[in-house]
């Protein structure tokens, strides 16, 4: 009767032990088998933008390397809210991605009427690179370094104009900062993108802009602009003999930054190895010589350590315009 009510016990806890591994195993054959069909990946900007360039060459190598179709899809709107709302709304079953960069991290403070919560409603997948801003004049302007444009800005408070693609932009945010650490007083001027505001400062009506290296690589290089310093550290390969600006003003460090998230409660398993395939595309010598042509340093690592960046660039930027009180348009 003993050996019977042992042996009846023994088959009880194979059985459950088996239906307690089952959701694993489905589980793992779920992330083994992903994906098995087209993946969208959502850029909540409009074409030719460096989100869109970057979203393009990732997507080719996803599509290399998992057998499946990436697709681009541009979803454009209010500085990347509408694009943003759409995958927060989207299936959490790892086949709509989104595009993250620096604007989502800003929006959560400069935006107080969002249908969604950024950190909340997307989950974190893999940063892809940064790109740091380079401070630039034109070249008639007086200042010859970050010192040299202090000491002008002190001497002639409210008379200068810096530039950017507008409010809530990274450029502009740069500025900002620039303003708060530096105690100098300079009126923001926002243009519409990048190029009209270029021309502006060509022509005299702005003075400065903090702009991405990609937008004024050539410029620089064809001596149409001064570099006066690199927004972070360390130096940038595309223009070396530019100081940074931490050299001049202690801890100052912007970086434009950009990776992929998901909807939240898209399983692990997915993320996991949607993030594996994004971290051995940035080891790839082709992809990687197609980021550094853009100023970019690959930045691999877990979903947590891209959450972890999310995190304190969305409190360091909630403090600047808190500080600012800077209002969308």
């Amino acid at each position: 009767m003993r050996s019977r009510t042992t042996l009846l016990r023994r088959r009880f806890l194979h059985l459950a032990a088996g239906a307690v591994a089952l959701p694993a195993l489905a589980r793992i054959a779920h992330a083994q088998a992903y994906p098995s069909r087209p993946v969208r990946i959502i850029v909540p900007f409009a074409p030719a933008g460096p989100n869109d360039i970057i979203a393009r060459a990732l997507g080719q190598w996803l599509t290399e390397r998992l057998g499946q179709p990436f697709v681009i899809e541009n979803r454009s709107g209010a500085a990347s809210n509408v694009g943003t709302e759409a995958v927060v709304n989207a299936a959490p079953d790892g086949y709509t991605v989104l595009m993250v960069s620096s604007p989502q991290a800003i929006n959560a403070t400069l935006y107080d009427k969002l249908h969604f919560e950024f950190r909340r409603d997307i989950a974190p997948v893999a940063a892809i690179m940064r790109v740091p801003n380079v401070m630039v004049v034109d070249r008639t302007f007086p200042a010859r370094s970050v010192p040299d444009f202090i000491s002008y800005a002190k001497a002639n408070p409210d008379q200068l104009n810096f530039a950017s693609s507008g409010i809530g932009a990274s450029n502009h945010m740069s500025g900002e900062l620039f303003k708060i650490m530096t105690g100098i007083a300079m009126t923001h001027v926002p243009y519409r993108s990048s190029g009209p505001a270029l021309a502006d400062l060509f022509g005299g009506r702005v003075q400065v802009m903090f702009d991405s290296i990609a937008s004024t690589i050539e410029h620089i290089k064809a001596d149409r602009l001064r570099a006066l310093a690199v927004t972070s550290a360390p130096r940038s390969t595309l223009i070396p003999d530019t100081p940074v600006m931490s050299d001049f003003v202690a801890g100052y460090d912007v970086n434009n930054w950009f990776g992929l998230g998901m909807p939240s409660h898209t399983p692990a398993e997915v993320v996991d190895r949607l993030n594996t395939a994004v971290n051995e595309g940035l080891v790839d010598p082709n992809l990687k010589a197609r980021l550094a042509g853009m100023g970019g340093t690959p930045l691999p690592g877990s979903p947590s350590d891209f959450g972890k960046l999310i995190a304190d660039e969305t409190e360091k930027w909630g403090k600047v315009i808190r500080t600012a009180n800077i209002k969308p348009a």
